[in-house]
C-alpha cells in the first residue's frame, strides 16, 4: 500500500486551500445579489398588478402604473438593438475577416476597448451634442436609442469577434477549396456557426440598455408624459429614468411602489435575456463540432 509523501501532502492542503478560497470568493458574489433580488421581491411584489403595469401614473406619480414608462423601455431597447447589432457585427466581421493584421487595425481594436470604458455620463453629453443639436432629432426615442446604441457598440463587436474567431479555420478552408467565395464562405458557415456567440453580445447589450439612465435622460426620456410614443421621433417615459424620478424627487411616494418599479425593470430584463438564451442554447445544440 502506497503511503502519500510529504510533497503530496501539501499539494493536497494547498488545492484544499484554493478551493475553499475560490468557493468564498463565489459566494461573496451571489449573496449580494440573492440579498438584493430577495429584498425586492419581498417589499415590490405586493405591488404587483394588472393595474399596475398596464395604468398610467397619476397624482403626480405617487399613485397608479408604469406602462408608459413600460413601453418607453422596450421602444429604447429595441431601437438601440436594431442600430448597434447590425453596425457591430458588421464591424467585427471586417476586423476578423477582411481586415489585415497591421498597426491601423490594432488601434482600431485599442480605440473599441477602451470606447467600452467611458462613463455613460460622456456618452450622454455626446448623445446631446451629435444627435440632439447636430443632427437635430431633438429629445426623442431616436437620440436616445443612437446614444445607446454607441455606449454598447463595444460589446457587440468584442462578442462577435471573439465568436468568429472560435469558428474553425478548417471551415473556410474547406469553403474555399470548393470554390466558394470569401463573402459566400462568411455569409453561409462563419456566421452561422458563430451566432451562439453574437447573442451572447445582446444578451449584455439588452441588459445595459435597459437600466441606464443618464444618457437617457439627456437625449429623450421624459420626465413625465400621460401617452404612449407614436414615432421614434417622440419623447417617452422609461423605467430607469422613472425609478430615478419617484425616489429622488418626488415627494410622498409610498415605500413599496420604487420597489415594484425596479423589480418590474429587472424581470423584464431577465425576461429578455431568457428569450436569447433560450434562441443560443437551441442554435448551440444544433451545431456539429
Amino acid at each position: 500500500m502506497f503511503q502519500a509523501s510529504e510533497h503530496n501532502l501539501r499539494s493536497k492542503r494547498r488545492e484544499a486551500l484554493f478551493r475553499t478560497l475560490f468557493a468564498l470568493m463565489t459566494l461573496v458574489l451571489i449573496v449580494p445579489v440573492v440579498v438584493i433580488i430577495g429584498t425586492l421581491v419581498v417589499k415590490g411584489a405586493p405591488v404587483i398588478s394588472f393595474e399596475f403595469l398596464f395604468t398610467d401614473p397619476i397624482n403626480g406619480m405617487t399613485e397608479g402604473g408604469i406602462f408608459p414608462a413600460l413601453i418607453g423601455t422596450v421602444w429604447l431597447v429595441a431601437v438601440a438593438l436594431l442600430v448597434s447589432v447590425p453596425l457591430g457585427v458588421a464591424a467585427a466581421v471586417y476586423l476578423s475577416e477582411f481586415a489585415p493584421d497591421n498597426w491601423f487595425t490594432r488601434l482600431i481594436n485599442l480605440a473599441i476597448i477602451n470606447l467600452a470604458g467611458v462613463p455613460s455620463i460622456v456618452h450622454a453629453l455626446f448623445g446631446v451634442g451629435a444627435f440632439v443639436l447636430f443632427f437635430r432629432f431633438g429629445t426623442s426615442i431616436l437620440a436616445a436609442s443612437l446614444t445607446l446604441a454607441i455606449m454598447t457598440l463595444p460589446v457587440v463587436i468584442v462578442a462577435t469577434l471573439e465568436s468568429l474567431r472560435a469558428v474553425p479555420l478548417a471551415f473556410r478552408e474547406a469553403c474555399w477549396n470548393m470554390g466558394a467565395t470569401r463573402w459566400q464562405t462568411i455569409r453561409l458557415v462563419v456566421l452561422p456557426n458563430a451566432v451562439s456567440g453574437i447573442l451572447t453580445g445582446i444578451i449584455l447589450e439588452v441588459s445595459r440598455t435597459s437600466g441606464e439612465t443618464a444618457p437617457i435622460m439627456f437625449t429623450g426620456a421624459a420626465f413625465f408624459l400621460p401617452y404612449l410614443p407614436e414615432s421614434v421621433f417622440d419623447q417617452t417615459m422609461a423605467l430607469s429614468l422613472h425609478l430615478f424620478v419617484m425616489t429622488t424627487q418626488v415627494p410622498g411616494v409610498p415605500e413599496h411602489l420604487p420597489y415594484g418599479v425596479a423589480l418590474v425593470l429587472i424581470g423584464l430584463v431577465l425576461a429578455m435575456n431568457a428569450l436569447s438564451i433560450a434562441f443560443r442554447v437551441y442554435l448551440r445544440q444544433r451545431k456539429k463540432w
